[in-house]
């Protein structure tokens, strides 16, 4: 009986232990759906009241609305999406990129639910994961909720939302079109495929270049620079976490390819940025882009434009 006692106290200390982090209380959303998200905040910073709680929301996500709570400040912060989305008609370009509720207490031992509705972006994939990291600030400390390396080991995992196929998602994972293989490229041991941008805006003054690149040698490789006669400069970027806000930064020292590797670049992580564009990026046209590589040199490939919320080279044909 000892033992069984012991035991059921460890499963209660274990379940205790996970409902103790900050996390949505819907687990899915549907692709190029609505949705309701539900922050759960179970206690505060080390026994102290939590008066601020932030919660980030990342690229996929838009046009988001939060919802007031009584006895709170609420307050949003805008910013340029990375792709740009059709809500009702209308382009969205920029959006809600953090909402804040301050001026509340919420004690230690108390527990509370912070609301915000938005839309999943048609263009992600199904069976990915979308993090929302969350702050909750005390008087003296904080409980930040920012990992979003999706590890269990870490003690302050962002709360995470699946994303699944629904009637706007559906095939997202094997749409048609070029395949990678029919835009294959090979420099030595280098294979880039799957090359494609996206449209842009009407003065529009940047855009995105994504691609595959495999690198089948015994050697590392480094992408180094890119040039393209579609805009006055190319630079190799980055979308990366840097605390609890996702910035786009470049990568001065080029972009490793490590030896029996695959590199993707992609909306939302590495990428090329066409600075200054010399016109717009029009849907199935083809931008040229000189890569340059550390060991096999200037390597020369195109890079077709899909639309405005295109998520590959084989889904040009994917409407907004």
């Amino acid at each position: 009986m000892k033992h069984v006692l012991l035991a059921a106290a460890a499963l209660s200390l274990t379940a205790f232990a996970a409902d103790a982090h900050a996390t949505l209380e819907e687990k899915s959303a549907v692709i190029g759906k609505t949705t309701k998200l539900t922050l759960r905040v179970p206690h505060g910073c080390k026994g102290e009241a939590t008066h601020t709680v932030r919660i980030e929301i990342p690229e996929g996500f838009y046009a988001v609305k939060p919802m007031p709570k009584a006895g709170w400040t609420l307050e949003t912060e805008t910013g340029a999406y990375e792709t740009s989305y059709i809500n009702h008609g209308r382009t969205m370009t920029e959006g809600v990129r953090a909402v804040i509720w301050s001026g509340g207490d919420l004690q230690n031992d108390w527990y509370d639910e912070f609301v915000i509705r938005g839309a999943v972006g048609p263009n992600m994939d199904a069976g990915g994961m979308l993090y929302f990291p969350a702050v909750q600030t005390c008087a003296t400390g904080t409980a930040d909720w920012t990992d979003t390396s999706g590890s269990r080991e870490v003690p302050n995992p962002a709360p995470k939302l699946k994303l699944v196929a629904g009637d706007a998602g559906h095939g997202h994972g094997s749409h048609g079109g070029m395949d990678h293989k029919a835009s294959l490229v090979t420099a030595g041991a280098l294979e880039i495929t799957g090359g494609f941008s996206r449209e842009t805006l009407p003065n529009q003054p940047a855009g995105g270049g994504f691609m595959t690149v495999t690198n089948t040698g015994t050697e590392d490789d480094q992408l180094v620079a890119a040039t393209s006669p579609a805009s006055a400069r190319v630079e190799i970027h980055e979308m990366k976490m840097d605390g609890d806000v996702m910035r786009m930064r470049e990568l001065a020292g080029g972009l490793p390819i490590p030896a029996g590797e695959t590199v993707m670049l992609k909306p939302g992580g590495y990428h090329l940025m066409f600075m200054g564009l010399t016109d717009g990026f029009t849907e199935g046209e083809m931008i040229d882009v000189m890569l340059t590589f550390e060991r096999a040199g200037d390597v020369a490939v195109k890079l077709k434009v899909g639309p405005r919320n295109a998520k590959g080279h084989g889904h040009m044909k994917h409407g907004n």
